[in-house]
């Protein structure tokens, strides 16, 4: 036998080879072994995209379970299983008394909540709210105490003169982070405490009700408190939804909208780009000092008819709060500062018919606050099983 054909053997027979295919056709795949459930590993990545319908309803589902958690407390704390669908719903929306004060809460905390979404945009974390909204009461007041302008043009002029001293009073804080690099969180919640006691110092002095002798301001006059129709919110609510459709085509149509987007997405590389990033910045805290101040302005001008002491307390939380619920959108924000302004009403309700403290409604925000902080975590990454090699 020579050397070739040794190195090629000759072909097996047509039925032994059709034998050998079989067999091998036939011979069970072996199948892989189950891992048990806990010896399973999984790996954090994180998403390049989410669709915004993916990223609604995790949102939602979050809010559900906080409101699941919310009713479970509520329930332990006294407030019948039965009832709550009731006392949120019921008897808060469907009520017209009730859904006025539900409006009437809402549009202050609109207008806050507009407010810190904004100056979010342009990470600056604007924690003054409460500051520029007394600014923005006590010009409206001076125009009112003062008899400045004539009747007529009266109620525009507080309005216009809120809005100044709102932004003024943001002004400061954003020149200190611009120019010296100082935090504006610090800045801002120390500016609320010179805020607050200039009002007492007011109110307790100069600007006290000579008639009553109570420490807040005389009563506005019937042309300078906000009319009523549409019900005795319906000034306010337009006023609300105006600075909600300008806020949105400030932030989804202008050119300073763009910019902002690209001041939130990085500073440092939009700066490098020729974006205008101090510019920017400055904007859109003076538009948010701008409308914190207007909604010191309805609380004044609409809720309290005069300037009083405690008005502002809890619109900074919640503006904050509102914000970042909505994250950062304008008409999000809209729609979340009515559902908890009807937390609210619905929470001076179980106050007065279940003796639940005002400090559990605050608790059901917390509550909710964390459950959506949480649901970031499954927007923003995802887990993976590693299979076993």
């Amino acid at each position: 036998m020579t050397d070739a054909a040794a190195s090629h053997p000759a072909p097996l027979p047509l039925d032994s080879a059709s034998n050998s295919t079989s067999n091998w056709a036939s011979t069970p795949t072996p199948k892989r072994r189950r891992e048990p459930l806990l010896s399973r590993r999984y790996t954090l990545e994180i998403r390049q995209h989410m669709a915004w319908p993916a990223q609604v309803l995790v949102l939602l589902l979050a809010v559900l379970v906080g409101m699941a958690l919310s009713g479970a407390i509520l329930v332990a704390a006294g407030v019948p299983a039965g009832e709550l669908f009731q006392e949120f719903v019921i008897a808060t929306v469907f009520d017209t008394q009730s859904l006025q004060a539900v409006l009437f809460q809402a549009s202050p905390m609109i207008m806050v909540g507009l407010a810190a979404a904004i100056a979010f945009r342009a990470r600056f974390w604007n924690l003054g709210l409460e500051g520029q909204m007394v600014w923005g009461a006590i010009g409206a007041t001076a125009i009112s105490i003062f008899e400045i302008g004539p009747p007529a043009l009266r109620l525009p002029l507080m309005l216009c003169v809120a809005a100044v001293c709102g932004l003024l009073w943001a002004l400061g804080p954003v020149l200190l982070k611009l120019r010296l690099g100082v935090n504006e969180i610090i800045a801002t919640l120390m500016l609320n405490y010179i805020a607050g006691n200039f009002l007492l110092h007011l109110l307790y002095g100069a600007w006290k009700d000579p008639q009553s002798a109570f420490p807040h301001s005389p009563q506005f006059r019937s042309f300078e408190r906000l009319p009523e129709f549409l019900g005795a919110s319906g000034a306010a609510v337009s006023l609300a939804l105006v600075a909600m459709l300008l806020a949105w085509w400030l932030v989804n149509l202008s050119r300073a909208g763009l910019y902002l987007r690209f001041v939130d997405a990085n500073p440092g590389v939009a700066h490098a780009t020729g974006v205008p990033t101090d510019r920017m910045v400055l904007l859109a805290v003076l538009v948010s000092g701008g409308l914190a101040g207007v909604a010191g302005f309805l609380v004044a001008a609409g809720q309290e008819g005069r300037l009083t002491q405690a008005f502002h307390h809890g619109y900074g939380f919640s503006g904050i709060l509102i914000a970042f619920l909505a994250r950062n959108h304008p008409i999000a924000a809209s729609i979340v500062a009515l559902l908890i302004a009807t937390l609210f009403v619905a929470g001076r309700s179980l106050q007065v018919f279940y003796q639940i403290p005002f400090s559990m409604v605050q608790l059901i925000q917390a509550i909710i606050v964390i459950c959506v902080a949480s649901s970031d975590f499954f927007i923003r990454y995802r887990l993976r099983r590693v299979l076993p090699g």
